[in-house]
């Protein structure tokens, strides 16, 4: 009884090993996907999506401001009195409630995630209709309203009165900074882009 070998021959085992490779990078690929993606949830679609749109906002931009605030946790309270995933302060929310009415009321309990959201797309809606782009809108979420309406109008944080070249808050300076970089990580991870 003989036993037959079997040889490969060089383009069989190289077109083998390029397949082999192939199959390895689609899986490194994915994986660094998951990854991403587990690093930029998307907790609260439902509410986000309804909301931004409802307010004109890029959903990328809440995702990352939620983000930024505070990781998707609902109950997080800052030593400032902040509440909740997108850090709205109960004055703030007083202010929102006068200015928009309807189903926002001053005493709503900002630990909802759905309230949550609906207050804070809104506040970004007003910050985007006061200022001229993104960076102040941020700042302004962050540091708020009065700070950068004084910081535009002081020439060593802007030279045009529209946007700022400086943001004096180092806090707020890293706030922009890491919305920025959140909402553009989350336009290309879900939203194509």
């Amino acid at each position: 009884m003989s036993r037959k070998r079997y040889r490969l021959r060089k383009p069989a085992v190289a077109a083998l090993m390029t397949l082999l490779l192939i199959i390895a990078g689609f899986g490194v690929y994915f994986a660094g996907r998951l990854i991403e993606k587990a690093a930029y949830p998307i907790r609260y679609r439902e509410y986000v999506e309804r909301y931004a749109e409802e307010n004109s906002l890029e959903p990328a931009l809440v995702f990352a401001v939620i983000k930024a605030e505070s990781s998707f946790r609902p109950e997080v309270v800052s030593s400032a009195g902040a509440i909740g995933l997108m850090q709205i302060m109960p004055r703030t929310a007083g202010k929102i409630a006068e200015r928009f009415g309807g189903e926002f009321s001053a005493d709503a309990d900002l630990r909802d995630p759905e309230t949550n959201i609906m207050f804070g797309c809104a506040l970004l809606r007003w910050m985007t209709d006061e200022f001229a782009n993104t960076d102040t809108v941020l700042a302004a979420y962050n540091a708020g309203w009065g700070n950068v309406t004084k910081w535009l109008a002081d020439e060593a944080y802007s030279t045009d009165g529209a946007t700022l070249h400086t943001i004096p808050f180092k806090e707020t300076e890293n706030f922009v900074k890491r919305v920025a970089s959140a909402a553009e990580k989350y336009r290309e991870l879900y939203y194509g882009g």
